[in-house]
């Protein structure tokens, strides 16, 4: 077997196992990761589904492509890899939950992505061989969280002449994707295709109580299902070269280019399996006392259906200097359906993005501060979700660092940092006031697939 092979053999076995262990924390895990009360509706809070380098620029995802990083959202940008580039990321999140007067902050931190990407054809082979070919090849498996779901709320509200009542609210649970992506390039064109696989189990259970009752019963309810489905995604980017004759008449890139780019997918469906569980009791006298089972229904099949979404964007280059992007996203989640819930009244819902890149001087030799990477960026949009009436907001700002870390044989990888600020929610009402910090790990090697040659 090659060496190649064994190291991809290797490393997406590395990356099984993380996210079995991470799995496994989830099933036992006592307390909720977030506690966000919106989670309850739909598949819960979106993770952000793009990396570091992406998210410092607000998260453009539609027209990027970077030699040394992975764009996770449009397979088209594998093709344009120079290097093989394995990335890991973990984020710590800081929130302020306010509801009229009241506050309450929760700290959160996960493991958010683990993946491998690689050019199926070495740009060093082109080199060596004098060729200079207009075809690329690129390949990407990656690993990371959906959704989450994570609240824990109390509520108490007038009960008639029963007298007061109290909710207690509770949810927890992930979804993942796996996904493999390959993308082909020839001249300025490129195209991706993203095949992958959704699953992940949710829990949601409500409790209610009479307060004013000692006497009364406590009535339990418990709602939990797991889906499974397969998706896709496909990608195009288009980037035109500027380019200006030379002293002989010959057109020269310049080093500035536009890439156009986009990507998106219809309808997916997936399947569940719900189970479902009543009970009322009492707990008086300090025991507790199963009066009745209301109902326990177990291994519910059902189906669902995931939304058509789009993306299209353009990006403004001029390389190794500055980076300028744009972007806009729709999704139909109006047409989302889940047998497994009742609470599936979503609308569809819209995003922009704004971003941007600065290197000072990527070849500086006597500053590094030189040679880090800038980014600055910015998101506005709405939610599928909404609250009495009114659909839910999420805007912020981002800023980012991409530190270049030069390992042996001057082989360049990078530490990259992001600070998303933003405010998520209902400004009359519940609204998440947050900092979301997140840190990737880009190890690069441009050695896979290279064809040694002796003299």
């Amino acid at each position: 077997m090659s060496s190649v092979w064994s190291r991809i053999i290797v490393l997406a076995c590395l990356c099984s196992s993380a996210f079995v262990v991470l799995g496994q924390d989830v099933a036992v895990e006592a307390d909720p990761k977030i506690n966000s009360p919106y989670s309850r509706f739909g598949l819960g809070d979106f993770n952000a589904q793009y990396m570091p380098a992406q998210g410092g620029m607000g998260g453009l995802t539609a027209a990027y492509h970077d030699p040394y990083h992975i764009n996770p959202l449009n397979p088209a940008a594998l093709s344009r890899l120079d290097a093989t580039a394995f990335e890991i990321g973990i984020d710590a999140r800081y929130s302020t939950l306010t509801a009229e007067d009241a506050s309450a902050p929760f700290w959160s931190g996960n493991l958010t992505y683990l993946a491998l990407a690689f050019p199926l054809i070495n740009p060093i082979n082109e080199v060596l061989d004098r060729k200079d070919t207009k075809l690329g090849l690129g390949m990407a498996f990656i690993l990371q969280p959906y959704t989450t779901v994570g609240y824990n709320v109390e509520t108490t509200q007038e009960a008639g002449s029963a007298g007061l009542s109290t909710n207690f609210l509770r949810g927890k649970g992930e979804t993942y994707r796996l996904s493999w992506s390959n993308g082909i390039r020839y001249g300025g064109l490129s195209g991706g295709l993203t095949l992958g696989y959704n699953w992940g189990t949710l829990e949601n259970s409500r409790r209610v109580e009479f307060n004013d009752l000692p006497l009364s019963y406590t009535t339990e309810f418990l709602d939990e299902y797991t889906m499974t489905g397969l998706f896709w995604r496909l990608g195009l980017q288009y980037t035109f070269v500027f380019k200006k004759a030379d002293e002989n008449g010959e057109l020269k890139p310049t080093g500035r280019r536009l890439i156009f780019g986009l990507h998106g997918n219809t309808a997916n469906s997936f399947n569940t399996e719900a189970y479902r569980f009543g009970q009322r009791f009492n707990s008086n006298f300090g025991f507790v006392n199963l009066v009745d089972t209301l109902f326990n229904e177990v291994a519910v099949e059902g189906t669902g259906q995931l939304p058509a979404e789009f993306t299209a964007g353009v990006t403004y280059e001029r390389l190794n200097k500055v980076r300028l992007g744009v972007e806009m996203g729709l999704a139909q989640w109006s047409n989302y359906r889940n047998d497994a819930q009742s609470n599936t009244d979503l609308s569809n819902s819209w995003q922009v993005r704004v971003g941007g890149e600065y290197i000072p001087d990527y070849l500086s030799y006597d500053s590094y501060w030189e040679r880090i990477r800038y980014r600055v960026g910015a998101f506005y949009g709405n939610d599928p979700r909404s609250f009495e009436g009114d659909q839910l907001l999420d805007y912020g700002l981002s800023l980012g660092f991409g530190f270049p870390i030069i390992l042996p044989r001057q082989r360049t990888s990078f530490v990259n940092f992001t600070v998303e600020a933003g405010q998520f929610g209902l400004q009359q009402a519940l609204r998440e006031t947050y900092i979301n910090m997140t840190l990737g790990f880009t190890l690069n090697d441009n050695t896979w697939f290279f064809k040694r040659k002796f003299n």
